[in-house]
């Protein structure tokens, strides 16, 4: 063994316990419904239940608009930035940052001031102007992670000569973004994606405050009021969170280099 090496390992040992073992503990925990033998009736119920399917389907098809109004609003921003406006990308990246500075509670506050029933676009007035409103937060919590996937991706590809050879061809704007551009930064709007995902299946603020039957305060009602279900679903949300960053590395890690679609 190489001088140091074995300090190295005991790190990564040390590490590793230190993330694992909350895991195998609450893992452990979620087993024992039944006294006196390990069982999976926690997940079971969890599973059976009706208030579960319905606050994850919802959660899922706001994550999956969520994600098209993100890559919508960033693509074609990250893409011009790289383009034609390359001394702007300073002020995009702090504008792209203020959700991670601004806390989601007040966030949520001036949602709820702005677009209250008393406003001009009464949003909260309905259920579906709420989600509507809810899906926006969402596009706003996750801008940092999409935009700066989608930044990376543009930064890898020779987008200058990539659109310079689409326009001599005669492609226009909206072909070369989708049809050219899209293509070649997959892996990047899939990282962007699946982060989106997570963010949006474990988010509680603003689904609390804004009164929609999410994923998020599901999780939190179930944990005020039972003991072993709580950590199945924690398992649950872990076991999502993780398969999103596997699909990340599966999905993402399979580009061979600049293509254009024909």
């Amino acid at each position: 063994m190489r001088k140091g090496s074995f300090g190295a390992w005991l790190a990564i040992a040390l590490g590793v316990v230190y993330f694992l073992a909350p895991l195998v503990a609450t893992f452990e925990f979620s087993l024992r419904l039944k006294r006196d033998v390990y069982s999976f009736e926690a997940y079971r119920l969890v599973f059976a239940s009706g208030n579960f399917q319905a606050s994850f389907l919802y959660s899922t098809v706001i994550a999956i608009a969520t994600i098209v109004f993100g890559i919508l609003l960033v693509v074609p921003t990250a893409y011009w930035v790289q383009l034609r406006l390359p001394k702007l990308r300073g002020i995009v990246e702090f504008i792209t940052l203020l959700p991670l500075v601004i806390p989601a509670i007040v966030l949520v506050f001036g949602y709820i001031r702005l677009y209250d029933s008393s406003s001009i676009l009464p949003l909260t007035g309905s259920a579906f102007g709420t989600d509507i409103l809810l899906t926006l937060g969402y596009v706003a919590l996750a801008m940092p992670y999409m935009y700066r996937s989608v930044d990376t991706g543009l930064r890898a590809i020779d987008v200058r000569t990539l659109t310079e050879a689409a326009e001599s061809q005669g492609a226009t704007w909206p072909i070369i973004l989708f049809r050219v551009i899209l293509p070649n930064i997959r892996a990047a709007i899939l990282s962007g994606s699946f982060l989106t995902f997570a963010i949006v299946i474990g988010e509680f603020t603003l689904a609390s405050l804004l009164n929609r039957p999410a994923f998020g305060p599901y999780l939190q009602l179930i944990g005020a009021s039972r003991a072993y279900e709580p950590a199945a679903l924690a398992m649950m949300a872990f076991a999502i969170t993780w398969a999103c960053m596997g699909l990340i590395q599966l999905l993402g890690g399979s580009g061979r280099g600049p293509r254009v679609a024909r």
